[in-house]
């Protein structure tokens, strides 16, 4: 197979990433394949070889190969070296959109960042990130893609004996938060300034300095989040590693779409304090680019005067995501011109959708077809806030809310269905699923069914 690549975090400062091979494995096997997502990046995933590259057994010509080092606030307690423990970036490639984008292999082996770690991944957590990455890309969200997955012939042990596998995972960078972090706390300058216009070539080439970057990444983590709120949507480990510098959703661990809604939704089972619920997420964002610019600020010659101007910029965080936000949600209600006042409708259906539990997906479906009555126990007060929605539609609303209200999420329980299944070695319902998830907009009598009283997953787990 050849691969076009073309790799400029390899030329970076040494100290930057290590060099690092994957280590190979026994007896890799395709299982997904993304074929649109290859077809951009001029890559045969049908290619004789394919899954020896993406098991990792093979680096293709022109792969430079490295495990990437980062720091990070982990649910708020600094961890000054994290790094790439189970994951190597063989390089990047120039999709034919004129995207520059890495090509990652998940689950490749250990990596002088992996600690105690074994460096790979089961499939369980593999087929999760392949689902819920592809779910989001099909909803419009910026988010990490998946390109290919492999069972690896191996087994790793958490708990029990599990199967291996590994993804390959493409985003526009791999760069974090954490990663300006790991520098600015050793005081590496030059590495910092390095990375700085790294970023700015590559992801902001408008910004023309560290204080302009700061705030093209503020307003672009802001929409993010607030198109995740859109959609119910928990990240579940908002960790400043986890956090990409362009304006990415990536390291879908513990993740997941709310069921029956509520303001404090949980599903990660290490977040014991509900650091990231989902009525949380927002104000987490702003504390992320906290740090973010506090790791800029010894690029300032006035550090003193960037303190002010940071900080200034941090604090307008909260008015774009509330415009984005408000946008987000106007859109949802058929709304095509929304005013500020249009805040309180959307937030007094949120809290009545929290105080009878409706499902969130499918409230907001029904809405598109004025069918939402059914879904609330105090018809009452639904009709008293249907009349003021009503009032408030655009004569277009049933073709914006169209655009703006999915059929079909990555449901936990569905996706834990897929993944018991292809544990037992049949991909039939992880292929369904994958097919439903990427059409959200279209009903299905499978997959857009909430789940039953007895289905309900209510806790997920890290893919360590």
């Amino acid at each position: 197979m050849k691969i076009t690549f073309d790799n400029s975090y390899a030329a970076l400062p040494a100290q930057m990433f290590t060099p690092q091979l994957p280590t190979p494995v026994a007896a890799p096997a395709i299982f997904a394949r993304n074929d649109a997502l290859a077809a951009l990046l001029g890559i045969d995933l049908h290619a004789p070889d394919a899954a020896q590259i993406f098991a990792g057994n093979h680096i293709p010509a022109g792969a430079s190969p490295i495990a990437t080092v980062y720091a990070g606030h982990q649910f708020g307690h600094w961890n000054p070296q994290l790094g790439d423990g189970r994951a190597i970036l063989l390089g990047e490639v120039l999709g034919s959109d004129g995207v520059r984008r890495d090509i990652q292999l998940k689950g490749a082996g250990p990596t002088p960042y992996s600690r105690s770690g074994d460096g790979r991944a089961w499939l369980g957590p593999v087929m999760r990130e392949y689902l819920v990455s592809e779910a989001m890309a099909a909803l419009g969200v910026p988010t990490t893609r998946a390109l290919a997955a492999v069972t690896t012939g191996e087994d790793v042990y958490r708990e029990t004996r599990l199967p291996g596998a590994i993804i390959t995972r493409v985003a526009q960078s791999h760069i974090r938060v954490g990663t300006f972090q790991f520098f600015a706390a050793r005081k590496d300058i030059d590495a910092l300034r390095a990375l700085t216009d790294h970023v700015i070539a590559r992801h902001y080439p408008q910004a023309d300095g560290p204080a302009a970057l700061l705030d093209a990444v503020i307003a672009r983590y802001a929409r993010l989040i607030a198109r995740w709120m859109g959609l119910g949507f928990i990240h579940g480990v908002m960790n400043t590693d986890n956090v990409s510098i362009a304006g990415e959703t990536i390291d879908y661990g513990p993740c997941a779409f709310v069921d029956d809604f509520a303001h404090g939704a949980v599903f990660s089972a290490i977040d014991h304090q509900g650091r990231y619920a989902y009525g949380n997420q927002p104000q987490i964002g702003a504390w992320n680019m906290a740090q973010f610019a506090t790791a800029l600020i010894p690029l300032m010659a006035d550090r003193d005067r960037a303190v002010q101007d940071f900080t200034a910029a941090v604090q307008g965080f909260a008015p774009i995501y509330a415009h984005a936000w408000l946008q987000v949600f106007a859109a949802k209600l058929g709304i095509a011109d929304p005013t500020p006042e249009d805040a309180a409708l959307i937030t007094d259906l949120l809290n009545l959708m929290a105080q009878d539990g409706a499902d969130f997906t499918a409230t907001f479906a029904a809405l598109s077809d004025d069918q939402a009555r059914d879904q609330f126990i105090d018809r009452a007060a639904f009709d008293t806030w249907a009349a003021r929605w009503r009032a408030r539609q655009s004569p277009q609303a049933r073709a914006i809310m169209a655009r703006a209200n999915p059929r079909v999420i990555a449901r936990n329980h569905q996706v834990e269905a897929a993944i018991a299944a292809g544990v037992a070695g049949d991909f039939a319902p992880f292929d369904a699923l994958l097919a439903a998830v990427t059409l959200p907009y279209t009903d299905n009598a499978v997959f857009s069914r909430p789940p039953s009283r007895n289905e309900r997953v209510t806790r997920t787990f890290c893919g360590t």
